[in-house]
This record gives C-alpha cells, sequence and structure tokens, in this order.
C-alpha cells in the first residue's frame, strides 16, 4: 500500500504508552507514510518529542481523564500499546492491562472511533513449557491456572475482550462501525529497546558469556520493532479500509475481529541469537571457551538460586527456572496469515535490525552511567576480558 493511497492519510490516529520504545517507533513510521494527525497518550512525556505529534498526559484507568482526551482529539483509529512492565505488581498489571483496555474500548465506542488495534504478545498461546513450532492463530490461548505468567494472562484476557467487541458499539449492541484486531509479536527488539536486548546485554556486561543453557537447537522468534509497527500500520490502514469499502469482507480475508502474528520470519537458535547481540557488543567469547549446562541441571540450579534469594530477601535470583525454560524453548510462529490477509512483509532484517538497536542500548546504557557517576563513564564497560 503507497502512501498516497494509504486510507490512513486522512486519519486522526492515537498511540497509547507513547513514552515507550514499540509506540515511538510506531508514531515514526505513521508519520513517514503520510499520516497526518497523529496523537499520543502517556503517563509521562517521552524524552525524545517527535515532530508532527501531539501528547496528552494521562492514566489509561482514568475514565474522566481519557474521556476528556477523547472527546477533545476525536480519534478515527486507536493503537493500544500501552502496558506496564513485566514486573509490575499483579494488582496493578490486571488494572491496567485489563481494565484500562475496557476503559479505553468502551469509550472509543461512545466517541465514534471506527477502528482499534490492540497489541498483544505471542505468548498468550504459550503455557511456559510446551514448544510452539511454526505455530498460527488456531492454537488456542492459555488463561488461567494454565497460564504461569501473570502479564500473559491479562495481555490474553485483553486481547480477548478487544475482539469480543469487533462490530459492536457496546457490550450488547452490534455496530458494523466499529472494527478491532490484535497484533502479535514476539520477542521485540530495536532501538529504544528497554527489555529483550538490555537483559541480553546485561549478562555481556557481567562477564557471562561463557555460559550456555541447555544444547542450542531450539529455534526462537525474534521482531525487529519497525516490522512491529508496520505490522500495526497494515493493520490498522486494513481495518480503516474496510470501513470505506463496506459490505465487510467474508472470513477468509477478514481482518477484523482477527488476531496477527507479526516476526521477522527468520527463527534463530536461541544462544545462537544471543552470542550474536553479545558479538555487536563486542564480545570475542570462541565456542570452546563455552561451558554448556543441561536444562535439567540448570533447572536444579536456578530452583536452589530463588530459594537462597527468596530466603534472604534478595529479590529476584540472576538465574531463574522461568529464565531456564524459555532459553530452551523451541518458539517459533507461522505468519502466513498476517502475509496474505495485511499483506505484510518485514521491513527490516534481522541482522540489520539487531546492530543498530545493540549500539543503540550499549549507547543509552553509557549514558545513564555517566550520569550516575561520571568516573565510570571513561571505562567503556564494567566487563573485564
Amino acid at each position: 500500500m503507497t502512501r498516497e493511497h494509504s486510507p490512513l492519510r486522512l486519519s486522526t490516529v492515537l498511540v497509547t504508552g507513547g513514552s515507550g520504545g514499540l509506540a515511538s517507533q510506531i508514531l515514526h513510521l505513521f508519520s513517514q507514510r503520510g499520516c497526518k494527525s497523529l496523537h499520543s497518550i502517556d503517563l509521562r512525556q517521552p524524552s525524545h518529542l517527535l515532530n508532527g505529534v501531539t501528547y496528552h498526559l494521562g492514566d489509561l484507568t482514568d475514565v474522566d481523564a481519557m474521556r476528556q482526551i477523547f472527546h477533545k482529539v476525536k480519534p478515527d483509529v486507536v493503537i493500544h500499546t500501552a502496558s506496564p512492565k513485566f514486573d509490575t505488581p499483579n494488582h496493578i498489571m490486571y488494572k491496567v492491562n485489563v481494565e484500562g483496555t475496557k476503559n479505553l474500548v468502551r469509550i472509543a465506542q461512545e466517541s465514534g472511533t471506527h477502528s482499534f488495534v490492540y497489541t498483544s504478545s505471542a505468548s498468550v498461546i504459550s503455557d511456559g513449557k510446551t514448544d510452539l513450532k511454526n505455530a498460527d492463530e488456531t492454537f488456542p490461548i492459555i488463561l488461567g491456572d494454565q497460564q504461569p505468567e501473570f502479564y500473559v494472562h491479562t495481555k490474553a484476557l485483553a486481547e480477548t475482550y478487544v475482539l469480543s467487541q469487533n462490530r459492536r458499539s457496546g457490550d450488547t449492541d452490534t455496530s458494523p462501525h466499529f472494527l478491532t484486531c490484535a497484533i502479535r509479536p514476539s520477542g521485540i527488539f530495536g532501538v529504544g529497546d528497554q527489555v529483550v536486548l538490555p537483559g541480553i546485554l546485561d549478562a555481556y556486561f557481567r562477564g557471562q558469556t561463557k555460559v550456555q543453557i541447555g544444547d542450542n537447537r531450539n529455534l526462537f522468534d525474534f521482531t525487529e520493532n519497525t516490522n512491529v509497527a508496520y505490522g500495526h500500520y497494515l493493520a490498522a490502514a486494513a481495518l480503516v479500509g474496510c470501513q470505506n469499502d463496506l459490505p465487510l469482507p467474508g472470513d477468509e480475508a477478514k481482518v477484523d475481529g482477527e488476531a496477527f502474528f507479526i516476526t521477522n520470519d527468520e527463527p534463530r537458535c536461541f544462544w545462537d541469537f544471543t552470542r550474536l547481540v553479545w558479538g555487536y557488543a563486542g564480545d570475542t567469547t570462541r565456542p570452546e571457551q563455552v561451558w554448556v549446562i543441561s536444562r535439567p541441571w540448570a533447572l536444579v540450579l536456578a530452583g536452589l538460586l530463588e530459594w537462597v534469594f527468596w530466603a534472604l530477601g534478595l529479590g529476584e535470583a540472576p538465574l531463574t527456572r522461568t529464565k531456564v525454560r524459555l532459553s530452551c524453548m523451541t518458539r517459533y510462529f507461522c505468519i502466513d496469515k498476517a502475509k496474505e490477509r495485511l499483506g505484510y512483509k518485514p521491513l527490516v532484517g534481522l541482522e540489520d535490525g539487531l546492530r543498530t538497536a545493540v549500539e543503540d542500548c550499549v549507547r543509552r546504557r553509557m549514558a545513564a552511567q555517566s550520569q550516575a557517576s561520571p568516573l565510570l563513564a571513561g571505562n567503556g564497560k564494567e566487563k573485564g576480558q
């Protein structure tokens, strides 16, 4: 879809979570593709403001504040990416991810918004134990007691609600003019990343690159954030296009009411990806220097560390059973549905995106250190090799 013919060009688009890395990338990509009216909601202003974006401060769980912003902006399209960090207390996680999402959907319905795209997670079909090989949207969502991660549980609940409101003007009334869909990205990394790459690079800066857990035969999907933003753009454009081309398409071409996996379509063995990150940061560890710990032994060690850290009140252990399972799990997805219905194709290759993202992550880390302690700034890195 060309910039000139994009149905989003004349739409007013509101993106939640504008201070986050993904939301910023979405705003940037939408602007590049000709969207003239872009707005962002978040609890705080981002450190870098994008030209052409109007920023609004607000709490998603504050219904009155959200109504005021929606009344002022009158968005045609809402891209809902805002979510607390993975380690946020459960009650806050539920309030923001579930109750906050329901608030936004209801206010959007009241305000005449016609297209709502929700940022879900590829993890909503994972039980944290079972390998996912070429998994697609026919796999069931894992909720409740079967879902070990509360964060993922709340994302799954929110996605389910958003999709249930497709073609509705409320919980009971039907309407062809309110359309929803969900994007399920896997392992988001990129410029501004605050989760995936910082965690991997922590091990590099602590000098822990000579340890590997498992046999490294497990493929894993990671996704550069420009590609995730592009998936949102295509989904929003498709929903707006549906509005312009009523009646709505049949099931085989349907976008509204649907979820879509988005990846780089380049699954890598988990430790190959990890060592690529470390290599771009400067690591020179050779394969023969790597100590491989089997998955069973790593789970025992992680369990002991978790108990010790819990007993001594030291917070989260550096190695947990969840981290062990994740690093040994096969987890890659089929994105044929996104290709066929959205026209999705990754814009940025994995290695090109990773090289740029690692440089950005290291630079931000050094800048934060120099602010905290000028003496550390001259060392360049903490790791002794």
